[in-house]
């Protein structure tokens, strides 16, 4: 049997162990002497069927301390929510916050605030002349303390400079009725949703290990003359989210 074979069987049997539970999250994974006593293949065999599902995101290698089950808790998200019609004096929480304090969770965000020059996708999106500036708010948010996604929002300039929304701070009603205030309600959008490998520096802010996608879930917000006012850029661990849409057929 050739090498790869080989290496793919043994990735292919830890692999199912995982999925029916027989290795759970924080699980040591047997050691590569056991495996290669187990399978019968050598320890280059071994370490690239772990190489592989350390790729996949399944197992964590620590120096020192072993192989181990990587943690799966994935936060359900469902976008519809950020649209569901609240009482004028209940503060707007984004579809982030509910998600998370609904599974018992403690969410948490920093935000910063600054005026741009914004990608150009992103300019294309608003529909925004040339050079014309973007007020963006960025977000890294954090779950139990730990990182868990970056959410940028960009406004026109020229739409909200006199607003909260250009302004530091969190917005307890939320920038979407800030939006509506201005005369800008939301009242179409348009979700697209793509997976990538992180970038350095996202890997970095989100402490990823290696071998982890993320997916990009960008939003643009329409107002009722069908503007375009919002869009809305989220990069989320794969590994970390489940994003559910429930469509009602009328």
């Amino acid at each position: 049997m050739a090498r790869s074979s080989l290496y793919q069987q043994v990735a292919a049997e830890v692999r199912r162990a995982i999925y029916v539970g027989e290795l759970a999250p924080g699980d040591q994974i047997p050691t590569e002497t056991d495996l290669m006593e187990l399978h019968g293949v050598s320890r280059n065999t071994v370490r690239l069927a772990l190489g592989e599902l350390e790729n996949e995101g399944l197992i964590l290698r620590m120096r020192r301390r072993g192989t181990f089950v990587r943690e799966r808790r994935p936060l359900l998200m469902r976008p519809q929510d950020e649209f569901v019609p609240l009482d004028q004096s209940e503060p707007r929480f984004d579809s982030f916050v509910h998600a998370v304090t609904g599974e018992g969770r403690r969410a948490d965000q920093n935000i910063e605030v600054s005026i741009v020059n914004p990608p150009e996708d992103v300019s294309t999106r608003l529909a925004l002349a040339d050079e014309a500036l973007a007020v963006v708010r960025r977000r890294l948010r954090f779950v139990d303390g730990q990182p868990y996604n970056t959410y940028d929002s960009y406004f026109p300039l020229d739409l909200v400079a006199d607003s909260e929304i250009a302004r530091p701070g969190d917005i307890k009603r939320g920038a979407n009725r800030v939006l509506a205030e201005l005369g800008h309600p939301q009242v179409r959008v348009v979700d697209d949703i793509s997976a990538r490998m992180p970038t350095p520096d996202e890997a970095l802010q989100l402490q990823l290990e290696p071998g982890t996608p993320v997916v990009v879930y960008v939003r643009v917000g329409y107002d009722t003359g069908d503007t375009p006012v919002r869009v809305a850029v989220s990069v989320l661990p794969a590994d970390k989210h489940l994003i559910r849409y429930e469509l009602e057929r009328h």
